[in-house]
């Protein structure tokens, strides 16, 4: 009984430095640690940021970070937002910004630095344009612009670019030509 006894426990033993063995040895989830390594984590490439100063009509005005690549209206979102009234129209909120940009959101009562009858993109208005102003269009001469006025005092302010087809003398092709220098409503 004797052998059968030291013949076990030494079964023992082996299993127990073989199953120590198994667990010790380096894996595919586990690489084994290499002395005065420092250990790094994968992280996602994070997008340099850089500072604006976003004042005026917006719900929280100061400095925000911005991305590169970014364009005013995301600097008025990271303010919180435009206010009701902000006078959005008077700004280019597709331009790209660059760090230390002042965007500036005016509102009611604010100047803006405007010809009269064109919008700050330099577009004319028909509804606000005088004579001369309509006159910078192709093909609208002073006849034509006086039908423009004409038309706007008796029928009112003209709610679509469309609206000008009912101006004598300005058809499809007339619209066509200077759908793209003037801004409504």
């Amino acid at each position: 009984m004797g052998r059968t006894r030291a013949a076990a426990l030494g079964l023992a033993l082996v299993a127990v430095l073989v199953g120590a063995g198994l667990g010790a040895g380096p894996t595919r989830d586990r690489p084994l640690p290499v002395a005065g390594a420092t250990t790094l984590t994968p992280t996602t490439p994070v997008e340099p940021l850089f500072p604006v100063y976003v004042s005026g009509w917006v719900a929280n005005p100061g400095v925000v970070e911005v991305g590169e690549g970014s364009i005013v209206a995301e600097a008025v979102e990271a303010a919180g937002g435009a206010l009701e009234g902000a006078m959005l129209e008077a700004i280019n909120l597709a331009r790209p910004l660059v760090s230390g940009d002042h965007v500036q959101i005016p509102g009611p009562g604010d100047s803006v630095a405007v010809a009269p009858g064109t919008d700050v993109g330099g577009l004319i208005s028909p509804n606000r344009a005088d004579v001369s102003q309509l006159e910078e269009l192709p093909g609208v001469g002073p006849v034509l612009a006086e039908r423009i006025i004409a038309h706007r005092e008796a029928n009112g302010p003209f709610k679509t670019i469309e609206d000008l087809l009912d101006v004598p003398g300005i058809g499809e092709a007339k619209l066509s030509a200077i759908r793209d220098l003037i801004v409504v409503p």
